[in-house]
């Protein structure tokens, strides 16, 4: 007997077995041939070359000038801009503008408004100023601010970034004029996340400025960071996601029996990619190169339906915002083409969470011809390049241990609890590997086996002149470490797959600059000293090689054997969310980003109360929804399969025969009695944690009682799943999801 409330279940798989890839016909040119990449990469972009085009000759250079300075613009070069900007937009079909910012809602938002306004005689025209397009004032009163305003100070502004390029969003027929920008209160406080990566980046390129002059590289003006944040994500169809409560409501599968097979077979990592998703992939890339993304990358990751998507390496702050842009473009495109993206780090228990890793580095940005366009993480061919580079290295390793709990706290989120430390993903321990050569050579500085060599001697025995060439083939990766040196950058393994960039890279660039600071106060003073400056050099990659020992760490990072040394180490271990966060507001904390600039106090608590109260709801939602599944689709479907083998059970027993399903009836009233149990178990915790006020206090218990509440739920539904038939099974299952032909 089939059980009618499973049909649409059936219905949609059968609809998933049907399905077709969606054909996209790829751009061509006026003739009909096909373009290549170059020929429309940017098209939706107006940056530099768009403005080159559009722009008086001085009036451009005026710009140029002024972004680089950071100094407020000239309102007759805003008002050029402006114009030719809306001229361009027209051009494209554009009737509104809108500037596109990063709340701390972790997402992007944006509020439109018309070119059209009506001039003094009552005629239409499309109008846009250049006050129009370096200022804005969308409603502050209904983002997060963490306690920095009240409801009814409303007033907010978004400010336009005139080092990220303006762009233009298309969804359907219609294109919007994104101007990427900041936000702020009335007062000036930063109410986003980009305004502090700009802040950070003035403060490292300070501080890093200051060293390499100390270096003798004079000529450096500035230095940025780069970034190269590769994406992953998981694919499942449509049809079963609207099947799926608890997807549609919180992005993950709250509940979900293993199937037998999972990613053991490791057959799905860079796997022959499924046609449907290769045709979606193809017109994502397509709309993200049209936008000037410069996405690289396409490949099947390790779980089954998880795939990655990475870029090319850019400025920081761009890297951050086509980022955003990449997640909102794949999430749109795979509608089309039936398909749900999910970037939650953990959506399906048992195979791999998915991550974001943030893959960064330093840049000297402008400054003499020898040094421009300078890697600061990358060996050059000069011993003093080299010496350049162990500074710069060092100066990391510094701040990555000192601010290790707030370069913790910078990827805390109730997704990322459930994947770190599990399937391919670092603990939430934050160590640094540097692979064998590079440690090697840091153990042998710190012996001091260099002490009776001169200069030229110490550099040839230690390997420092012959680095580029010994670290191309000894630099290994490592996929247990959450911050690992790759070659010549750090790849921030740890940041969660749903996440901005914004705050993990602001935070490591403050405690980058902290290190740069203290190496270069300590480089001043053993050059008052030292006969040489590279004596002194050596002096002070010594003093922080053993100063930051203990944040090293090569071997495994699951292992528990980790977990207990890097106890002896000192090193924190921050495990739920609730625990990391405090951090972002701890004495330390505060002390370095506000010495910096980057944040006020004020600021700095706002971000923390922030990111407690939106851990909260999400894993309050997850906790509603996982009862409502419970009570309205599990259980009732546990009772009537139960109702039909007990009725299978006597009517066997009434002929005389012994029923088989005996067991499996006994085995089944007990785990019904058991969820039930757990049910009522988790209702009580969640109307404990209604009645409380304080969202400290309601972190602790949704991290202590709430979330191993809704585990035992789910263990006793998981296991009644494995009981109950087939048919009478309401939600689509892991197997069914998880391995499209």
């Amino acid at each position: 007997m089939a059980n009618s409330g499973s049909q649409p279940r059936f219905q949609a798989l059968q609809t998933v077995n049907t399905r077709k890839p969606v054909m996209t016909d790829p751009p061509r040119d006026e003739n009909g041939n096909q373009l290549k990449i170059s020929d429309f990469y940017g098209q939706y972009t107006f940056g530099l070359k768009q403005m080159k085009q559009k722009l008086p000759t001085d009036i451009f250079k005026r710009f140029v000038q002024t972004s680089h300075s950071g100094k407020k613009m000239d309102l007759e070069v805003a008002n050029a801009l402006a114009h030719a900007m809306k001229e361009w937009a027209l051009e494209n079909g554009v009737t509104h503008y809108c500037h596109w910012f990063q709340p701390q809602t972790g997402s992007t938002a944006e509020k439109h408004d018309a070119f059209l306004t009506v001039d003094s005689s009552g005629s239409p025209i499309e109008r846009f100023s250049g006050a129009q397009l370096i200022q804005s004032e969308p409603d502050a009163s209904s983002f997060p601010s963490g306690g920095m305003r009240t409801t009814f100070e409303a007033r907010g502004y978004a400010a336009w970034d005139p080092t990220s390029p303006i762009f233009l969003a298309e969804i359907g027929p219609t294109r919007t004029l994104c101007i990427p920008s900041v936000f702020i209160s009335y007062h000036g406080d930063a109410l986003d996340e980009k305004t502090g990566v700009l802040r950070s980046n003035e403060a490292l390129s300070e501080s890093a400025c200051k060293l390499l002059h100390a270096l003798g590289d004079t000529d450096a003006k500035a230095v940025t960071t780069t970034l190269g944040p590769e994406q992953e994500y998981f694919l499942i169809d449509r049809a079963f996601y609207t099947l799926r409560p608890d997807l549609v409501m919180t992005g993950r599968t709250l509940l979900g029996a293993h199937p037998p097979k999972g990613q053991q077979l490791e057959d799905h990592y860079f796997g022959s990619i499924p046609a449907r998703v290769l045709s979606f992939m193809n017109e994502a890339e397509t709309e993200l190169f049209k936008l000037g993304v410069p996405t690289k990358t396409r490949h099947n990751e390790v779980a089954p339906m998880q795939f990655e998507t990475a870029p090319i390496f850019e400025e920081a702050n761009v890297a951050i915002d086509h980022n955003h842009i990449t997640m909102e473009v794949l999430k749109r495109v795979a509608k089309k083409h039936d398909f749900e993206l999910l970037l939650h780090e953990k959506p399906f228990k048992g195979v791999n969470g998915s991550g974001k890793h943030n893959n960064w580095s330093m840049m000297v940005s402008s400054g003499g011809s020898e040094i421009e366009g300078i890697n600061l993480l990358e060996p050059g061919k000069t011993p003093h390049q080299n010496l350049r580079f162990l500074l710069f290295l060092m100066a990391t390793l510094k701040g990555v241990h000192k601010h290790a709990g707030l370069l913790r706290a910078a990827i805390a989120s109730s997704g990322n609890d459930h994947r770190l430390g599990a399937n391919e993903a670092p603990p939430a321990i934050i160590s640094v590997f540097l692979g064998n050569m590079l440690d090697n050579m840091l153990n042998e500085i710190e012996k001091d086996t260099h002490k009776d060599l001169n200069y030229t001697e110490a550099v040839i025995r230690l390997g420092v002149s012959r680095l580029p060439t010994v670290m191309k083939d000894n630099t290994d990766r490592n996929r247990t470490s959450p911050f690992a040196f790759t070659g010549n950058k750090f790849e921030f393994r740890a940041v969660g797959a749903s996440a901005s960039c914004s705050l993990p890279v602001t935070l490591l660039n403050c405690a980058v600059a902290d290190g740069i600071n203290e190496i270069t106060a300590s480089l001043t003073e053993k050059m008052k000293t030292s006969k040489s400056r590279e004596e002194a050099i050596f002096s002070v990659v010594k003093e922080a090689i053993k100063e930051t020992k203990a944040v090293r760490f090569e071997g495994n990072g699951y292992s528990d054997d980790w977990v207990k040394e890097a106890e002896k180490r000192g090193l924190p271990h921050l495990k739920t969310t609730p625990e990391a966060l405090h951090e972002i507001a701890s004495p330390q904390s505060i002390k370095l980003l506000s010495g910096l600039k980057v944040f006020s106090e004020e600021e700095i608590r706002s971000r923390f109360h922030v990111r407690i109260e939106i851990y909260n709801k999400k894993v309050m939602i997850e906790g509603e929804t996982l009862q409502t599944i419970a009570e309205t689709q599990i259980l009732p479907a546990a009772y009537q399969y139960t109702t039909i083998l007990a009725e299978g059970v006597a009517a066997g027993k009434a002929l005389g025969l012994q029923a088989p399903q005996v067991e499996v009836l006994s085995k089944l009233y007990q785990t019904l009695s058991l969820a039930q149990a757990e049910l009522k178990r988790m209702d009580r915790t969640l109307t404990q944690i209604r009645s409380m006020e304080s969202e400290e206090a309601k972190a602790e218990k949704v991290a202590e009682e709430l979330k191993p509440a809704m585990e035992s739920l789910r263990t006793q539904c998981d296991a009644l799943e494995t009981m109950v038939a087939d048919d009478f099974w309401p939600l689509p299952k892991y197997r069914e999801m998880l391995f499209l032909s």
